[in-house]
């Protein structure tokens, strides 16, 4: 099977969150997930795992955390969603994603496994999008090539790797990842999103994503919303765990440029949001300098940092035995690998040239809609602003566009250079353009719509000043093909 056929064959599988096909809906069961790694040989105990839930950060924290394992000589593993350009982004070893080859041979092995468990009644069906890909993920880190699965009499012709930062999917007690045993769960900013699958409340949503804990295992996560705390402590109590609070390595104050110091030019800004400050760290300063924008990202910086320091404790993960094997890791690797991460779309700032730079930012719902309204605040007051949103149906439209369009409301007499664009995106649960404008007229506010994507670039570029900013945002999918867009006409001809 060749990659295309092979990706082709994966998006067939897709649809399990599709917001209008309660049919191609199912009941997720970790047990599914189980029958089927342990047909492929268990690879997810082959490899020691980190394992990161959250609503918002998870990502940021999961790469950052990677990337300090990496700088440190550790060959690390890390696993995502969703992907920004090309499936591959979500299975990567030392920043590296896992080769065209690799994805094509491992998922003929996955689909070809699934099938006969079908056939044998085994699988009540074949596994989904994501139960698929968290498989090949496995089986890649425990260093299957695709016709080798390893067993007890069959070890994998290529070494695994020494440690794997898993980034769940949907919720924890029942996502794919969950099928590992973590060396130390990290639950990040918890807040409501997908609703339909994990609960109407926080409470409700916390309970569901602290089910990646283990009894006697170590947590590593930060105070937050108060239903969200009693949840995770309740669990905490009830699990007996050793819970490790990420807050020391918060910086005292945020270190924030106020608007008079703040310039237009893409260079200023980018030096305006860059997180730089200091925390102690094991008796000594560490000098925290991270690209990843916006105050929010120090939260994630901590969860990271606290996790690297509990890896490299030789008294850590469970009380009943000490960490004898402990990762070997420098203060000088984390402050290498916090400055090295790389996670583009989170308040990435692209200069467009002869025009206004453009903000890339993956705000998908409510909570992250609210982050990127307190980093727009730290800008000029008076620069002229053009938003390009588009999102899913599935999430909270009404919600967002109350957070965000207001900004930019032309009508208004402080933003009058203002404008608000619409377009679409390539995803069956994106929002159609109708709900989009009708979401904009409920709050009367001005909006225009584009056909396509290329041409909502291009205008968003011809009616914003080159002093101007333009701010694309509302979905990761809107973000992915933005970005693809922007690095292909970058690319030399």
């Amino acid at each position: 099977m060749s990659y295309a056929e092979a990706i082709d064959h994966l998006y067939a599988r897709g649809l399990e969150l599709a917001p209008d096909t309660p049919a191609l809906r199912r009941k997720f069961d970790l047990e599914h997930m189980r029958t089927l790694c342990r047909a492929l040989g268990h690879p997810q105990d082959r490899f020691p795992s980190v394992l990161i839930a959250g609503t918002n950060g998870k990502g940021s924290t999961s790469a950052t955390l990677a990337s300090i394992l990496t700088a440190a000589g550790h060959r690390t593993a890390l696993y995502t969603s969703p992907h920004l350009s090309r499936v591959n982004e979500r299975i990567r070893i030392d920043g590296t994603p896992i080769s065209d080859d690799d994805f094509a041979g491992l998922y003929f092995l996955v689909d070809s496994t699934a099938e006969r468990l079908v056939a044998e009644d085994a699988l009540p069906h074949s596994p989904s999008f994501f139960e698929t890909l968290t498989a090949i993920a496995f089986l890649y880190f425990a260093g299957v090539d695709g016709t080798h699965p390893p067993s007890e009499h069959n070890d994998s012709p290529r070494t695994a790797v020494e440690i794997a930062i898993l980034e769940v999917g949907l919720g924890g007690r029942l996502d794919a990842t969950n099928i590992v045993s973590p060396l130390i769960s990290i639950l990040t900013d918890i807040s409501l999103d997908h609703q339909d699958y994990l609960g109407n409340t926080i409470a409700e949503i916390t309970r569901e994503k602290a089910g990646i804990l283990r009894p006697h295992g170590t947590l590593i996560t930060l105070p937050q919303h108060p239903e969200a705390n009693q949840a995770i402590g309740e669990a905490a109590q009830e699990l007996d765990l050793h819970a490790i609070s990420a807050t020391p390595y918060l910086p005292t104050a945020g270190k924030l440029l106020t608007q008079s110091q703040i310039h237009r030019e893409p260079s200023v800004l980018l030096r305006a949001f860059r997180n730089s400050y200091a925390v102690p760290l094991a008796g000594q300063s560490l000098h925290v300098d991270s690209p990843l924008w916006g105050q929010h990202q120090q939260r994630n910086l901590a969860l990271a940092i606290a996790a690297a320091e509990e890896l490299r404790n030789p008294n850590s993960y469970r009380r009943e035995s000490s960490n004898h094997d402990s990762y070997k890791i420098t203060d000088q690797q984390i402050e290498a690998g916090i400055r090295d991460t790389r996670w583009p779309g989170r308040l990435e700032l692209l200069p467009l040239p002869g025009s206004a730079s453009i903000l890339l930012d993956v705000a998908h719902n409510p909570a992250g809609a609210w982050t990127l309204r307190a980093a727009l605040s730290q800008l000029p007051a008076d620069q002229p602003r053009t938003l390009l949103f588009s999102c899913l149906r599935d999430k909270d439209l009404r919600e967002m566009s109350q957070i965000l369009l207001p900004l930019f409301d032309p009508s208004s007499p402080d933003r009058p250079h203002d404008h608000i664009l619409f377009a679409p995106i390539a995803s069956p649960r994106a929002a159609s353009l109708d709900q989009l404008e009708a979401a904009a007229r409920d709050l009367e506010i001005p909006s225009e719509s584009l056909p396509t994507l290329e041409q909502a670039l291009a205008h968003a570029q011809a009616i914003t000043p080159a002093d101007g900013l333009i701010v694309a945002t509302g979905s990761v999918y809107l973000i992915g093909e933005l970005r693809a867009i922007l690095l292909s006409e970058a690319s030399p001809r």
